[in-house]
């Protein structure tokens, strides 16, 4: 039986001094993903290789700080990462040296600078983009502003929303990226999936443009990811543990009291999943 979305709160946060140093990481945030669709398919067995890292098998339901692809992300990077749902305070993983913050815990990795890329950066990590949305395609100023973070940044138009295999595209560019990187050096893998994104009505069989997207495609991009996300945590884990973050980076409309897409104050939009969890070094997947 589904559990309840009350039962679904996070495990207890790990310790992100121990980690950062002695771990490589991975953030993976699937962009436009809504939490009703992500927790409905893990239910029913629709995504196996994203469950069988997911703590107990299930996304923790939390809330965005931003509404759409640039806001959350200036958060996330600055170590505001999806909020548990739950009251809180909640201790987050990372988090910039601020005097007077509530969230900034024993367990949390502090860094002296402006963001988390800089600052991992500082701590001997080579930092990597991997792009999806226009937000990270490097084509004007605005575009520009989050790959700029860091050292290496990655996009072309098959990682696109317009791609009907961008994911394919995107995990072959971290496998390349992956094996280029000298085996002593700590990576920092950020990959930000398109698949989600509006248009994704290609992800469905029987599905035309003149249909458009809707929560069936939605869903049907996420079992395409599924069925490839195998490769990239084999490919981030190859050369030693690899701590990961898989979340949203929030959701998306499909005319829920009139409304449709997201940059909206709708609960379709705040509502993310998120996980976090270990991938132990040179796992088969």
């Amino acid at each position: 039986m589904p559990r309840s979305d009350a039962a679904r709160t996070g495990p207890v946060p790990p310790d992100m001094n121990r980690i950062v140093g002695s771990h490589d990481l991975l953030l993976v945030t699937l962009d436009t993903l809504r939490y009703d669709v992500a927790r409905e398919l893990a239910d029913e067995g629709a995504l196996p290789n994203l469950a069988r890292h997911l703590p107990g098998g299930w996304w923790e339901m939390r809330h965005s700080p931003g509404s759409f692809t640039y806001a959350a992300h200036q958060a996330f990077f600055a170590g505001f990462l999806p909020t548990p749902a739950s009251p809180g305070p909640h201790p987050r993983l990372f988090a910039a040296r601020f005097e007077g913050s509530e969230s900034t815990a024993e367990g949390t990795w502090v860094f002296d600078a402006p963001d988390l890329v800089t600052g991992l950066a500082g701590a001997g990590y080579h930092t990597v983009c991997i792009g999806g949305v226009g937000f990270f395609n490097k084509r004007g100023a605005l575009g520009s502003v989050l790959p700029g973070l860091f050292t290496e940044s990655h996009w072309e138009p098959e990682f696109g929303v317009t791609s009907p295999v961008s994911f394919e595209a995107q995990v072959a560019r971290a496998e390349e990226v992956v094996a280029a990187l000298p085996a002593g050096r700590r990576l920092f893998l950020f990959v930000n999936v398109s698949a989600l994104h509006q248009p994704n009505w290609f992800h469905l069989p029987g599905a035309t443009a003149g249909s458009g997207d809707s929560r069936a495609t939605h869903a049907a991009a996420l079992r395409y990811v599924d069925r490839h996300i195998g490769r990239l945590f084999a490919a981030a884990s190859s050369r030693r543990p690899c701590f990961a973050v898989v979340c949203s980076d929030h959701g998306t409309a499909y005319g829920e009291d009139g409304h449709t897409g997201h940059r909206i104050g709708h609960e379709t939009v705040w509502t993310v999943p998120y996980a976090h969890f270990i991938l132990d070094h040179c796992e088969k997947t």
